[in-house]
């Protein structure tokens, strides 16, 4: 399978911090990726450095062969690599449809035609239609953003950057302050999108549940590196893996002291 995206000795300091540490990323096209790590293990920042919102202090990012490590998030975007916030990023003040329509708006002020720019047919009103039924969304379209229940703000914020086929998609805790209840329709509903439009995905994630159940490789952070690359299985139940991000042997080590007093 072919690189889509690859990163070579990325390192990213924030004065005497070193939020990123000689990162060695190889992704594959089609691939499903999860990003897993304790708050401030380097998750987000290299995200962000992928997607233009920070600059690498050294190293190179290349997506299909191209360096994009100096270009900007709108540069990056127009290129084919879109994604989604923790915080949903919407118009709060705008419908469901509206804010579809708004993406779409975006992609042909930046110079595509619809035609070119997207797998849709029709135009592109009839494409905001079909996101909106691809995931489950018809019954909301005309309901403000702002007042959307925070799962409903999660798959908007993510069909949003599905508007337009893009070659890799982000996702920054997508099933963070989404129900129990919720969390698996969502996660089935954005990777049945990502299937059928033969999208890369990269998503942070600290539910091993989701981790577990939908990615087909996992990268662990620790303190701005990568402890442990592969199989989620294997990463799971790496040693450094469970003492450092999943706690499994603190809490395991933490009760059997606790039996013993």
């Amino acid at each position: 399978m072919a690189i889509v995206l690859e990163a070579r000795g990325l390192n990213k300091s924030f004065g005497a911090v070193a939020a990123a540490s000689d990162i060695n990323v190889a992704v594959e096209q089609d691939a499903v990726v999860g990003l897993i790590g304790s708050n401030g293990a380097g998750k987000t920042t290299f995200i962000n450095m992928v997607t233009g919102y920070l600059k690498p202090s050294s190293g190179t990012i290349t997506f299909g062969g191209r360096d994009i490590t100096s270009l900007s998030p709108r540069q990056v975007t127009r290129l084919g690599i879109c994604r989604s916030f923790q915080i949903p990023q919407l118009f709060n003040t705008l419908s469901v449809y509206e804010n579809l329509l708004v993406g779409v708006g975006i992609v042909v002020s930046g110079g595509k035609e619809w035609s070119r720019a997207s797998d849709h047919a029709g135009t592109p009103a009839d494409a905001v239609d079909g996101i909106l039924e691809r995931f489950n969304l018809m019954e909301y379209r005309d309901k403000l953003a702002g007042v959307l229940p925070e799962g409903i703000r999660k798959l908007l914020d993510i069909a949003m950057a599905m508007v337009v086929k893009p070659e890799i998609l982000l996702l920054d805790e997508p099933t963070s302050g989404v129900s129990a209840d919720e969390k698996f329709s969502l996660m089935d509903m954005v990777m049945e999108a990502v299937r059928a439009q033969k999208v890369t995905v990269l998503f942070v994630e600290h539910d091993m549940e989701i981790i577990s159940r939908y990615t087909q490789r996992v990268l662990a952070f620790y303190e701005g590196r990568i402890i442990a690359d592969g199989l989620p299985a294997v990463v799971l139940g790496d040693t450094e893996v469970r003492k450092y991000v999943t706690g499994e042997t603190l809490h395991r080590e933490s009760g059997a002291h606790h039996v013993a007093h």
